[in-house]
């Protein structure tokens, strides 16, 4: 049952961060900008099913090129930075 559930968050996570890959990947292939990009995002995202936050957050680490501790470092720093404002 351990292992179901387990296999069950990856999955999520997975199909999480593909998301927002892809709609960064968009944006990014689209030319976006400034407040073009986050609109778009926030749209993307939105049909997507991905937190605005998430998905920005998960942009700005792919961009940054963060991986492990530190991208899950930035990840709930930038998620919690998002949630506050």
């Amino acid at each position: 049952m351990k292992k179901l559930i387990g296999l069950l968050i990856v999955a999520f996570t997975a199909t999480t961060a593909y998301a927002a890959d892809d709609c960064a990947a968009r944006a990014a292939e689209k030319k976006l900008a400034g407040a073009a990009k986050n609109s778009f995002m926030k749209k993307c995202t939105r049909e997507a099913g991905t937190p605005p936050e998430n998905a920005a957050c998960a942009a700005t680490a792919k961009e940054k090129k963060l991986a492990g501790a530190a991208k899950n470092s930035f990840m709930k720093k930038c998620t919690a930075d998002a949630a506050a404002k």
